[in-house]
């Protein structure tokens, strides 16, 4: 009898560790409240039809299955629920607190803070006058964000500090995003942001990959590019290093990947937020395999078997990804995909929201319309092929 994985998600974003263990020849238990995920399409694997952060019912799944290992991809709410199952059936996985330090925004800042860790002066805030208080502290732009959201959803700048209405805007935003109801307040970093993708094997962090970012700025602050390896000059790679694997010893992260989201101030590194699971956005899953040859979801599931992993890098070469710019609208045509495919080295032109669809300007991960993925020789040239991909499409939105 093979060994069992449970993966908590079945959507697009947890088809890869999917198909993966499936590949690697496991018995796996795909766990999502959607009946009809494009994960549970997968042949031969078990579904288990229960949303991801009911914590009871997952544990009893687990049991009933006997699994061998639990994991998740690319999102931040099931890692309490991970942590619950790895304590109870005594799995190898992150702790409790941990889970909590890493899916809690304030809780993540404080243990930071008092690793010394670098990060932006904050407030977390539970209601309007906690708010109103917080924001007088600043003589600076502030960044409004849920303490416990993810995929850029509910995150708003506030540039000019004396504008009352704009003050107010951000936190009515802000709120509704917020599962239990607060908010952090911080300060805007100026600088260009990184991410760092690691594997932690038995307390040690390893930095696999650090991702040179593209944000649409303010006020959302959404991705739309990400290339490998970064840009940035060996001194600051080293400090970008440094901070990550700080942050991840911080956090309590001993067995399991960690996404850390870094802005290279000219005070020098300092931690936007980390996540104790694989980076999205086909980070990990797409362009740390074209750049470096390492399969991280391999080694997560491997990592939750108990498993050996290897994390030599096989080659050095350069990746990319570009989102689609867009308007609010109706998608009415999508042409020129197919000679963008001929390109040499664009290996993924993904649309999410295609023709006839009602999209919104990019205002969440989610919100995003599509993307093109590239590889090279280097990471300039993989972009500039993403780049050469995205000007024969032709996309009419009215």
């Amino acid at each position: 009898m093979g060994k069992k994985i449970m993966i908590l998600g079945a959507s697009i974003l947890q088809l890869p560790a999917i198909k993966q263990a499936k590949a690697m020849g496991l018995d796996v238990i795909a766990v999502d409240i959607n009946p009809n995920a494009i994960g549970f399409k997968v042949p031969n694997i078990k579904k288990e039809i229960i949303s991801t952060i009911d914590i009871p019912s997952v544990i009893e799944a687990a049991k009933k299955h006997h699994i061998d290992g639990i994991m998740t991809l690319a999102t931040d709410m099931p890692m309490r629920t991970v942590a619950a199952v790895v304590k109870e059936l005594g799995l190898i996985g992150i702790q409790e607190e941990t889970a909590l330090k890493a899916t809690n925004k304030a809780k993540m800042r404080l243990a930071l803070q008092k690793e010394n860790v670098p990060i932006p002066k904050f407030f977390k805030v539970s209601n309007v006058k906690e708010y109103q208080n917080a924001v007088k502290k600043f003589n600076m732009p502030f960044i409004v964000k849920p303490v416990d959201s993810s995929g850029s959803r509910g995150i708003f700048e506030v540039i000019d500090i004396n504008n009352n209405q704009l003050i107010k805007q951000a936190y009515e935003y802000c709120r509704p995003f917020s599962r239990n109801g607060d908010v952090i307040v911080e300060e805007y970093m100026k600088g260009p942001e990184v991410s760092v993708e690691t594997l932690s094997i038995n307390g040690e962090c390893h930095v696999i990959q650090i991702t040179d970012k593209l944000t649409t700025g303010a006020p959302h602050f959404v991705e739309m590019a990400h290339s490998q390896p970064t840009r940035h000059s060996q001194k600051i790679i080293e400090q970008i290093s440094k901070i990550a694997k700080a942050a991840n010893k911080a956090i309590g992260i001993e067995n399991g990947p960690s996404h850390t989201e870094i802005i290279v101030t000219t005070e020098g590194p300092k931690v936007v937020e980390l996540g104790a699971r694989l980076g999205g956005d086909n980070i990990t899953t797409h362009l740390v395999p074209f750049s470096t040859g390492i399969n991280m979801v391999e080694c997560c599931i491997k990592i939750a078997l108990g498993e050996t992993i290897e994390i030599i890098p096989k080659w050095n070469r350069g990746s990319a990804i570009r989102y689609f710019q867009q308007k609010a609208g109706i998608i009415k045509k999508i042409s020129g995909i197919e000679e963008a495919k001929k390109i040499k080295g664009v290996e993924q032109i993904e649309i999410v929201h295609g023709v006839g669809e009602s999209i919104t300007e990019v205002c969440s991960s989610g919100s995003r319309m599509g993307y093109i993925i590239a590889t090279a020789d280097t990471a300039k040239q993989a972009r500039s092929l993403c780049e050469e991909a995205m000007k024969l499409i032709e996309i009419e939105i009215v």
